[in-house]
């Protein structure tokens, strides 16, 4: 049964990144009722562990849910469990990979400086794989955001040389793991973020590269939202270069994907998005007032899962 258990979360984890939430998010919610069912009942201690280990994951995928819908308050409460029942298992990974969940929580509910601190902590585990790399990334973009540029580059250089160090593959795949065209999407991001040319030109190097990656990657592992996202970044990074029909363009690749497909993170990227295209420099240009127009109409949250 924990067996089974294992391997529903590894094809949940894999599909989270590419399928829609309305698919998978009911399943995460019956499996992680009966893993917390199963810890009532009798085991030997290394089941105890091991279905522990399980329900931090499933609590965490349960936050990620609550996440991508914008429900921060419910993200917390299942990330603030996810910790208790890694910390109770001694999983220092799983420890590792919730904090960097109550990172993206914070972030996304604008407390970039909280964000940071929470990736910080998080690196504190000594952990294979390319969680350090997703712990620096998100600690280089909140500080980015925050507006400590030098500290944004240092944690960057931190993420590369984690990535360099990797000498396997990701043990969990899909939403637990870090592959490297999520690192250059975080490090657009923050690019662009720091700003100035140099770094917009960074920006636009990063995202395209994200894309190509993406691109070639299997049908599971491209993730959809991280794939927006660098178009997004691809896009903003045009707009700043003065290349607005190259923006134009990117723009519409998420413009048309339909509203059932953005998740909290992207509608708020489109939010700001419209709120630059307002600026003084684009007054005046019919294409530009209907391009933010569209991106405010698409901003406006749709019909996303309930967040239980």
């Amino acid at each position: 049964m924990v067996e089974q258990l294992d391997a529903d979360i590894v094809r949940l984890a894999r599909h989270f990144v590419s399928r829609p939430l309305k698919e998978l998010y009911a399943e995460i919610r019956e499996l992680r009722d009966e893993t917390f069912e199963l810890l009532r009942g009798r085991q030997r201690p290394q089941q105890t562990s091991d279905l522990l280990v399980a329900a931090s994951r499933l609590c965490g995928l349960s936050a990620h849910v609550c996440l991508d819908v914008g429900d921060y308050e419910s993200a917390g409460s299942h990330a603030r469990t996810a910790w208790s029942c890694a910390e109770a298992a001694g999983h220092h990974e799983m420890q590792a990979w919730v904090r960097s969940v109550e990172s993206l929580i914070a972030f996304w509910n604008g407390n970039p400086q909280r964000a940071a601190n929470l990736a910080r902590h998080g690196q504190r585990y000594s952990v294979p794989g390319s969680l350090e790399v997703r712990l620096a990334s998100l600690e280089a973009r909140a500080l980015a955001v925050a507006g400590d540029a030098r500290g944004a580059v240092a944690a960057l250089v931190t993420a590369e040389q984690a990535r360099d160090a990797i000498q396997g593959p990701d043990v969990m795949p899909g939403v637990f793991g870090f592959p490297t065209a999520k690192q250059l999407t975080y490090a657009g991001t923050t690019h662009l973020a720091i700003g100035g040319r140099s770094h917009v030109q960074q920006a636009i190097h990063c995202a395209e590269t994200a894309v190509d990656l993406y691109r070639v990657a299997a049908v599971d592992d491209r993730s959809t939202f991280d794939l927006f996202a660098a178009h997004l970044d691809l896009a903003r990074g045009h707009m700043l270069a003065g290349e607005t029909d190259a923006a134009e363009v990117l723009l519409c690749v998420v413009l048309d994907s339909g509203p059932g497909q953005l998740s909290a993170s992207i509608l708020n990227r489109l939010e700001a998005l419209a709120a630059e295209l307002g600026a003084a420099q684009y007054r005046g240009s019919p294409r530009i007032a209907h391009l933010r127009e569209r991106l405010r109409n698409a901003a406006v949250p749709a019909a996303l899962p309930a967040a239980e």
